[in-house]
């Protein structure tokens, strides 16, 4: 079963079809990581995206019930060079075939990852379509330049309503963009009381649950297409602490009157080195976003950076010079990836604490 995968510019890539046997179109981009595919599928920030890995055997470990960021993958479709027919680790309960023909993801094996990167990173990510090799590739390029990609990627993986996972430390509200589950899991494992909440949910909501901090979450697309939020977050800046990661760190600039833009191809893989502005020290990071924060449009605000990327300048973190918040444009809950950053959730409690005491002395 042949497929051809099809760009906008007219490049075409004849492979292997795996996985569920559709068509799909979407947003072709890169990732780095060696490791860790069935977290880079599960994860909710690539909705709507295909996405390539550069490492060029994929699957060779499995699938396990452990390892999902999310219960219903958000990718497109899957672009390898080599998919493992045969997977051989002790934790290994199904191939990577199996899991996309179960999730509806189709893929393509027997590409060119290497050529595919190098055309990315020269021309941008750009829009694909994915389908059988009977397709007439003059009206499949007609077609998909015709075609406009959705802009409401967080409405389609945000929780529709709130749910608990209860704890007895600090109640942290998390605002569901995308969320990982990797996220929930580390401030479980520090006894948080956290209440998961869509997308959409207002400021005077949140302040109802009685929050001791708010978190908001990794998610995919613009951070320009969720004003909503953007809203909430300048509501409740400075009343209550906050934390965010990846477009959580986007729309906290944003609603702090930062800009953001589109990258050219991004940050997506388990390997970006990072610098403390403060401390000098490089961590290795687990990425995997399109836009940043514009570090000019930051002159006017009451934002400071306090993480940068070695490899392009561009911003990896921000924090508040007036009110306890600060934000990482990183995975420091990893999965997959260095758990170099993990310190941070730590942080974040030390900043609740912080903030309950000044509660207490001025009561």
């Amino acid at each position: 079963m042949n497929r051809q995968l099809i760009l906008e510019d007219g490049t075409i890539f004849i492979g292997e079809g795996f996985g569920a046997d559709s068509e799909a179109i979407g947003e072709v981009v890169f990732n780095t990581s060696m490791t860790g595919y069935q977290e880079i599928l599960s994860d909710p920030s690539y909705c709507g995206q295909f996405v390539t890995m550069t490492y060029p055997l994929i699957g060779n470990y499995g699938v396990n019930r452990d390892d999902f960021e999310s219960i219903s993958p958000a990718v497109k479709a899957f672009i390898v060079r080599e998919s493992a027919d045969f997977a051989s680790n002790w934790r290994n309960e199904s191939t990577l075939d199996e899991l996309l023909r179960i999730k509806g993801i189709p893929g393509i094996a027997g590409v060119d990852t290497r050529k595919l990167t190098r055309l990315i990173r020269k021309s941008g990510s750009m829009k694909g379509i994915l389908c059988s090799v009977e397709e007439d590739p003059a009206l499949m390029i007609e077609r998909l330049n015709a075609s406009a990609l959705r802009t409401d990627q967080v409405e389609q993986v945000s929780t529709k309503t709130a749910y608990a996972s209860p704890g007895r430390g600090f109640r942290v509200v998390l605002m569901d963009f995308g969320m990982k589950h990797g996220i929930l899991r580390e401030l479980n494992k520090r006894n948080c009381d956290v209440i998961v909440v869509p997308h959409n949910t207002s400021s005077e909501e949140i302040r109802r649950l009685q929050p001791d901090g708010i978190m908001l979450s990794n998610g995919p697309g613009d951070p320009k297409d969720v004003p909503e939020a953007i809203q909430t977050v300048q509501e409740l800046l400075g009343e209550i602490p906050l934390f965010g990661i990846c477009l959580g760190h986007q729309l906290f600039a944003l609603a702090c009157g930062a800009d953001s833009f589109k990258m050219k191809f991004g940050h997506r893989g388990g390997n970006h080195p990072v610098q403390d502005v403060l401390t000098k020290k490089v961590a290795l990071t687990s990425q995997n976003h399109g836009y940043a924060v514009d570090e000019a449009s930051l002159d006017d605000t009451d934002l400071e950076v306090t993480h940068i990327a070695i490899n392009d300048g561009t911003i990896e973190g921000l924090k508040h010079k007036k009110y306890p918040a600060f934000t990482v444009q990183y995975h420091p809950e990893a999965s997959p990836g260095p758990e170099d950053s993990n310190y941070l959730f730590d942080d974040f409690l030390t900043l609740m604490n912080e903030e309950k005491r000044k509660e207490i002395q001025h009561a």
